[in-house]
């Protein structure tokens, strides 16, 4: 029977399959007091974390047993993958498990930014009765969607976009051809460039890498075709916040949809102050009730097969 430490939420149907093979510390708040969590890391052999929880050289320097890290989710950003490969420490994350909530935020954004459902929320409540204005707003049918990263959460996203009868384009650097073929559908693969000024939406599904940080920065933000929206629920980093504040409030993009902020939690956003057109969300487009339940099953079930149970 081996231990485990769990120093962030899971759900209890995962955490009752780890219990019944192992020994489990289940402290969901513990990633909040670094000593006790190198502490108790002393004579663990698998760790099962989320996003909060820092894998680092600091902590792994006294978990002398640890085998496996499990986390709940697919960024690895909070886990120095170098330092668990000099120890031999298997990291796991649980890939695909969320990629449904995910792509249901995008699509949902979208509409909502196409539609202008934000300021219309706000004028309404205000006692305004703008129906002019927003009767010019535009239909989300026959418009283009750009998917910039292209993998399994942006297949996913082409999917249900395309059944709302939109245009799929997408880029990912890391593909060759001139297209993909998805069910029933080819979705056209362009240049960066091409895609930012054919996509009336954007959405970003890139990982957070040296190539990828302030990718989107003020110079490629006005590639983008005039009065797009861009969503972001990939990695805060990638997007130059100010640049597009800037560009949103002065009327040079149409909307956006940020859900993970350069730095988290996020607690000085008045650089969006006055943007009428906006959703800002707590990191949480790929965390629904069902998501959370496939996330936890997965790295419940992959621990302890790892493990041997």
């Amino acid at each position: 029977m081996s231990s485990i430490l769990i120093s962030e939420f899971i759900t209890s149907q995962a955490l009752e399959t780890l219990r019944r093979h192992h020994e489990v510390i289940y402290a969901p708040e513990l990633y909040k007091d670094r000593p006790a969590l190198i502490a108790a890391l002393q004579n663990i052999e698998a760790l099962v974390v989320r996003n909060l929880t820092q894998v680092n050289e600091e902590v792994l320097a006294g978990a002398a047993k640890l085998k496996v890290v499990g986390r709940l989710g697919v960024g690895l950003e909070n886990i120095e993958l170098s330092a668990c490969a000099k120890r031999n420490i298997k990291v796991i994350p649980a890939t695909g498990a969320n990629a449904e909530s995910v792509a249901e935020y995008v699509v949902g954004a979208a509409v909502a930014l196409t539609r202008g459902f934000i300021p219309a929320t706000t004028a309404t409540f205000n006692g305004e009765w703008p129906r002019p204005r927003f009767s010019g707003y535009h239909e989300f049918l026959g418009k283009t969607i750009g998917i910039v990263g292209f993998g399994s959460i942006g297949r996913i996203v082409a999917k249900k976009a395309h059944a709302f009868g939109l245009r799929c384009v997408a880029y990912d650097p890391m593909l060759s051809g001139d297209s993909v073929e998805l069910d029933g559908f080819s979705v056209p693969l362009l240049s960066l460039s091409e895609l930012l000024s054919e996509s009336d939406a954007i959405t970003l599904h890139l990982p957070f890498l040296p190539d990828t940080k302030n990718l989107f920065n003020a110079a490629t933000l006005d590639q983008i075709k005039e009065g797009a929206c861009l969503i972001n629920t990939a990695r805060g980093g990638i997007v130059d916040e100010k640049a597009l504040a800037d560009r949103l409030r002065s009327g040079r993009l149409g909307g956006a949809a940020i859900d993970v902020f350069s730095t988290e939690p996020a607690k000085d956003l008045s650089h969006f102050a006055g943007i009428e057109n906006l959703i800002l969300t707590p990191h949480i487009a790929g965390v629904t009730q069902e998501s959370n339940e496939r996330v936890s099953q997965m790295i419940a079930d992959e621990v302890n097969r790892f493990l041997g149970a």
